[in-house]
């Protein structure tokens, strides 16, 4: 019995070793081995990085995660997710998704791997500053998804958008922009073609038009 699950835990470690950053495998495989639960690496969503789900169709609660994220953002997408299955574990569907009894499982997932001291110091330094004031997750707190955009993977051609300067003509989902000023926390941007205006992301990957 001992061994049947010591190699169930090293096939599962295998499994997230890719996808997470060295020496955090056995925290996330703990939480995965803990308690009944589906986790599915999914192709990547622009819309979110990682969710949860249970009820109806679901023998178990799911957690899917971007296979696309860096080790850094994947490892943080996934311990969000997990303080999911814990406050629905505790609560059910009696508190809001995102609010204090979330906000309180997410803070307690994250200080093993703060304490580890085996992040990169700027990563620890904005996730510490996250905990004071956690957002809803890493896609709101500016100063830690700006952080963990350093250690995405380049790309020919791609840039972040705050990082572009003023009347830059980029592309985004197949149409074309204008850079212009920023209005809190998104640019406003002129379309070429319809010269209408929107409002993007400052930290949008966008395609730099030469």
């Amino acid at each position: 019995m001992k061994n049947t699950i010591l190699r169930k835990r090293e096939k599962v470690i295998e499994g997230f070793k890719k996808f997470l950053p060295s020496g955090f495998e056995d925290i996330v495989v703990d939480l995965f081995l803990s308690t009944p639960v589906k986790f599915k690496i999914v192709p990547p969503r622009k819309t979110k990085l990682g969710d949860f789900r249970v009820g109806f169709g679901l023998e178990k609660p799911q957690i899917t995660v971007n296979g696309d994220l860096n080790p850094y953002s994947f490892l943080i997408t996934t311990l969000h997710e997990f303080a999911h299955l814990h406050t629905f574990q505790q609560h059910g569907n009696k508190v809001n998704p995102h609010g204090e009894e979330w906000k309180k499982n997410f803070r307690k997932l994250l200080l093993p791997i703060i304490d580890s001291k085996k992040l990169p110091k700027d990563i620890e330094h904005a996730l510490v500053d996250s905990l004071v004031s956690i957002k809803a997750s890493s896609c709101t707190d500016m100063k830690l998804s700006r952080v963990l955009k350093n250690y995405d993977e380049t790309k020919d051609g791609i840039e972040i958008l705050e990082r572009l300067p003023k009347n830059t003509i980029f592309a985004l989902n197949g149409r074309e922009f204008i850079k212009g000023e920023l209005r809190r926390k998104r640019y406003l941007c002129e379309e070429t073609i319809s010269k209408k205006m929107f409002l993007v992301n400052a930290l949008a990957e966008v395609y730099v038009i030469n």
